[in-house]
């Protein structure tokens, strides 16, 4: 490979914050939130022109889950929650509108609502945004990452900052920092596939409500199509269709499979962002052929963001991994829960990986401080999809509003740490439960039995 040689320059400081947080998806915003209202002065960079991440410019307008498995028991509470609650109640979505499901356990909203209520939540609480902003490098002095190089229109620049969140998705900071990771699953390095979300209008949603009763995968409605030869095999079954009453005529789309890429490689995002919109494409003569209620339906919309299931995942303080997960095992520094299935894509073909695991009712489990502090280097905390946990754990972690409260656990201990002049390593987790608690977070046994 041919190499160029960047000479050495000064680039100008534009900003010097107590904690930076990269990445405005659920766990950079709610990061960003818990640390402004913890008394700290907070700068969030976001690569598009919206938070929410995947909820946003990746048009995923369906968030779960906030209870435990099949059930009403509240456990994710906090920021994570109040941030959709506010949607709601705006007028831009709802709760469980479907009545086989538990109270408050999934949300459904318009995309352009969700950015809207966010940006009000990060002007009440005090934080600078930076839009349309690139993470380019960290900054790391003697083991301590304290600011990172950023790239946007005004050119390179440089953030200098007290504490670091990664809250990228594919830690990118701490893979900068030189942080050690992992990527994909162990042998291979294969991810999970990719996904292009998009929007269709035109659709009766009571007609397609009728025809999938029972049956929300409809596996042989896709077989039929294919043996005819109407569809191409990147999917097997429907991953998921996102319908709010307030858009009743519109729905969301989670379908499209891309295999094989690598959502840390510029060229490969590029690959996966044409061939998903070329999927979502194909699928509107399928949908209008076969699903009742769709005959009329049209292509509104295709994602900004490629939807991401795994990339890279830090090894931090404690691998969270699937034995412990599948256990619901406690720790003593528990910061949030999670509920969701172990909800691995093939990554190599259509469907779901063998390695998929669904529980009985009730399922919850705890994450631990420890997984979100990365080995090697300090002042940098890591929140969302990349924490540290392995490939199977991952399959369930990776879901939004368990990534919102481990950004809140995050937010929070970068603004206590500052406050006890200590690293977030060297924070006593105590004090950080007893924080969460007091802000209306779920961290542990005491404050999971108060809010239920």
């Amino acid at each position: 490979m041919k190499t160029h040689l960047d000479p050495a320059r000064k680039i100008p400081v534009c900003d010097e914050v107590d904690v930076l947080v990269c990445g405005g998806g659920p766990a950079g915003f709610c990061a960003a939130i818990a640390a402004a209202r913890g008394g700290a002065k907070v700068l969030l960079l976001e690569q598009t022109n919206c938070l929410g991440g995947i909820a946003g410019a990746g048009g995923h307008n369906h968030l779960c889950l906030y209870t435990a498995w099949s059930s009403g028991e509240r456990v994710v509470a906090g920021v994570p929650f109040e941030m959709m609650d506010r949607v709601v109640k705006m007028g831009y979505g709802a709760w469980d509108h479907e009545p086989k499901k538990a109270h408050g356990g999934s949300v459904d909203f318009e995309l352009e609502g969700l950015k809207l209520a966010l940006e009000q939540m990060a002007a009440e609480a005090g934080v600078k945004l930076l839009y349309h902003t690139l993470f380019a490098d960290a900054i790391v002095e003697g083991g301590r990452c304290v600011g990172a190089a950023i790239q946007n229109k005004t050119g390179r620049q440089a953030v200098l900052a007290r504490q670091v969140i990664d809250a990228t998705g594919d830690a990118d900071v701490a893979a900068s920092a030189c942080a050690p990771f992992e990527l994909g699953r162990p042998g291979d390095g294969a991810c999970q596939p990719a996904t292009l979300m998009f929007t269709i209008g035109g659709v009766d949603w009571k007609r397609v409500c009728e025809f999938r009763k029972g049956d929300y995968r409809l596996q042989h409605v896709w077989e039929a199509a294919q043996k005819a030869g109407d569809m191409e095999p990147f999917q097997n079954q429907i991953m998921g269709w996102w319908w709010t009453p307030t858009r009743p005529d519109q729905v969301g789309v989670n379908f499209t499979h891309i295999f094989g890429t690598d959502c840390t490689n510029a060229e490969s995002i590029t690959r996966a962002t044409i061939e998903g919109r070329r999927q979502a494409f194909h699928m509107i003569p399928v949908l209008r052929k076969y699903i009742p209620g769709m005959e009329d339906c049209c292509l509104l919309s295709t994602a900004a963001l490629l939807g991401t299931r795994e990339s890279r995942r830090i090894v931090g303080e404690h691998v969270l991994n699937e034995r412990e997960i599948v256990a619901c095992k406690s720790w003593d520094d528990s910061i949030c829960y999670g509920s969701f299935f172990i909800d691995i894509h093939n990554c190599t073909g259509p469907g779901m990986d063998e390695e998929s695991w669904r529980p009985e009712k009730g399922f919850k489990y705890q994450i631990p401080y420890r997984s979100i502090v990365p080995k090697k280097v300090d002042n940098l905390l890591v929140a969302g999809r990349c924490i540290s946990v392995t490939h199977v754990a991952l399959g369930s972690t990776r879901v939004m509003p368990q990534c919102g409260a481990l950004g809140e656990a995050a937010g929070a201990a970068a603004a206590l740490s500052l406050q006890a002049r200590c690293t977030p390593r060297e924070l006593d987790v105590r004090k950080l439960q007893e924080h969460l608690r007091s802000a209306g977070a779920i961290c542990d046994e005491q404050s999971l039995k108060a809010a239920n």
